[in-house]
Formats: structure tokens, sequence, C-alpha cells
């Protein structure tokens, strides 16, 4: 079994870092961070024109038809830059709900236009914090008018639509397609560590709401989506720890203290390795997450919880020793270190804390051994 990518998607990989390496610079990010856009338009244009958007969409859809493979490229490469724009709530969530509920109608008219970044999409899940289940669902659809609160929303600010869970006259809960701009619905800004990633408050007063698959099955179809983004946003966790590890080498080699390098001091060498480590390993979990995301293996839920467990332990690891190994200076607002640590933090809660996927993992490894127990 080779778990590595191939030549082509390797190209892939250079091609992409290469574009974000002249459009996303860390001074485009802090354009965002400090400035009062929500996201980079400029470049998340550009990602379109480039055929990311669009990389997993067929063809037909106006995509470019390549793959889940191709997108964990991608997703690495956006994390290594901090890249400040809704691909993963548009592409990873809204598109995917699209792709594996919508009806050809739907298809047709949401995906060209996420495909070429005219539209965003998102997922509005909670309810507020803690995990969710399906009986924290109260929002509510009757007579096709949908009515309830969604916190937080990933970028529900910036979105054109919201693909929403909500409960049905049978008081099941479903996935509706809710256009944002549309009357019935308030939106409200959220502070949050990490402004250049987008969190809002979705307030909907009877607007008009467009079922999304089969009645009553939108808990189930939530949780695979789900799944699969977090392997997703996982290599861009990935993406992230390896960018903060490398800025944190690089400084321990360049800085002279007493002297000597501070990467020759035994304590920036224990925090280098335990980084290494974390990162590697989370690696390794990412690829698994992969392969069972192409797969179609049974192993996926275990694999996406493993994955996401891990890719938030190195990301928030690194960023954290990347301040460390800066010192004094790590702390600082012209330094970038805060940049990652900002990111690490935000992710970290994305698709529900790492409490949540921690215990998501024990469940579906205590099911899978009671399984094979039978």
């Amino acid at each position: 079994m080779n778990l590595d990518f191939s030549d082509e998607q390797k190209q892939l990989r250079d091609q992409v870092r290469r574009f974000l390496g002249e459009k996303c610079s860390p001074t485009a990010v802090r354009r965002i961070l400090e400035g009062p856009d929500a996201f980079d338009r400029d470049l998340y244009t550009g990602l379109a024109e480039l055929g990311v958007l669009g990389a997993a969409i067929p063809e037909e859809y106006g995509g470019v038809g390549l793959g889940d493979l191709e997108l964990c490229v991608i997703a690495e490469e956006l994390g290594r830059v901090l890249a400040p724009v809704p691909v993963s709530s548009s592409i990873y969530l809204a598109a995917e709900f699209l792709l594996m509920s919508g009806s050809e109608a739907q298809k047709a008219y949401w995906l060209p236009i996420l495909s070429s970044g005219e539209a965003i999409g998102t997922f509005a899940f909670n309810e507020g914090q803690g995990r969710m289940t399906p009986n924290k669902v109260e929002a509510r659809v009757e007579g096709g008018m949908i009515t309830g609160t969604k916190v937080p929303v990933a970028d529900g600010s910036i979105a054109d639509f919201a693909i929403v869970a909500a409960r049905d006259e049978s008081d099941d809960v479903s996935l509706y397609i809710v256009e944002l701009d549309s009357g019935g619905v308030s939106r409200d800004v959220l502070e949050s560590i990490d402004p250049t990633r987008d969190q809002a408050r979705i307030t909907f007063s009877g607007c008009p709401a467009e079922l999304l698959g089969a009645k009553g099955d939108g808990w189930h179809i939530a949780s695979v989506v789900m799944d699969r983004a977090a392997i997703l946003l996982a290599f861009e966790q990935l993406g992230g720890a390896d960018r903060a590890m490398e800025m944190a080498r690089d400084y321990a080699l360049e800085r002279i203290a007493f002297g000597r390098q501070i990467g020759s001091f035994q304590a920036i060498k224990h925090m280098l390795a335990d980084m290494y480590v974390s990162a590697t390993l989370a690696r390794s979990n990412c690829y698994y997450g992969a392969w069972a995301l192409v797969s179609g293996t049974s192993e996926r839920p275990v694999a996406a919880a493993t994955a996401r467990v891990s890719a938030t332990t190195a990301f928030q690891q690194c960023a954290k020793n990347n301040i460390q190994v800066h010192g004094g200076m790590g702390f600082t607002w012209a330094f970038d270190c805060h940049l990652y640590y900002r990111r690490s933090n935000a992710l970290s809660l994305a698709l529900g804390g790492l409490s949540t996927w921690e215990s998501l993992l024990i469940e579906r490894m205590s099911a899978g051994n009671a399984e094979s127990a039978a």
C-alpha cells in the first residue's frame, strides 16, 4: 500500500504553493486581520481561476473533476499560509452537502457558482456551546419557513446561502438550503481569536427554506459530511503545524545568544523535537484519513476522528512552542507567531472542539471493538 501522494498530486501542491507564496504573504493575512474586510476576496477569486475551488467538483457542474486527494493537497497548502478565505465552509462543507444529497436542480444551480467563487456557502449547525446532538437542534421549519438561531456559524456574515440543520414538521432533523440575503435573516459578526476567519450569529425569523436530501435524514447526512470535512481541516492544521515548526527551526538557527545559536541549547532542542514528533504523527494520521476518504472503507469515521484529534494537538503544540522558541519577540505583534497561534485555536473549535472529537474517537473505536468481538 502506497500512502504517499502521486507525482501529479505533488506537482499540484507545488503549483498551489507558488501561487499562495505570491498572493498570500503574512502581510496579506495581516491586512485582513487588521482591516475591515472579512476575507481576501482577490485571493478567493484567484483560487477560483486556478481551479482550486472546483478541484473536487465534477466537470458537469463547472468544476475541475479531480478528487478528494487533490483537495487534501490543497487544504495543506492553504493551512501553511493561513489563507483568509472561506474554502472550508464553501467547499469542504456546502459543496459536499450538495454533491451528496442535492437534487439535480440544486446541484446545477449552486455548484457552478461555488466553483467559480461567485457564491459562498456555509453550514449552520451549532446552537450554542458544547457538543451538538439531535436533541439540541431547536431551529424549526414549518410550511417551508425556518425560524431559529445558529451560533457560531463559520463565514456566516459573508455567505450567500447556508445549509441549515432544523426540525421538520415530524420533529425529525432535516437539512435545508436557505438564501441568506432573503427577508427574515439577521446576521451579527462575533468577536473571535482569529478575525481572519469570520464567525457569526444567524437568526432566522420566518424565511424560505428548501429541503436538501430526504426528510428526517439530516443528522446522518451531516455526520458523513462533517467526517469528510474533518479530514480536510486536519490537513489545513497539518500545514499550519509544519510551517510553525519551520519558523521555530529557522529562528533557532539564526538567533545568537551568549555567543551560540539558541538551537544548540538543550531546552530548545527538546521543544523542536517535540514539535517534530507531534507534526509527524499528525501527518501519518492525516494520510490515514485521506486513504479512508477515497477508499470507501468503513474505517472512515475512526480515521476522521483520529486525524482531527492528532492534527489539532499538533497545530496547537507547534504554534505555542513557536512562540516560546522566539522568546519575548514571539509575543509581539510585529512577529508572525501570533498569526499561527490564533489560527490553531480557531481551527481547534471548528466542527466541534477537541473534546468532542476525542469523545467521538473513543465511541467509534469502542463500537468497532464490540463489533469485532461479537
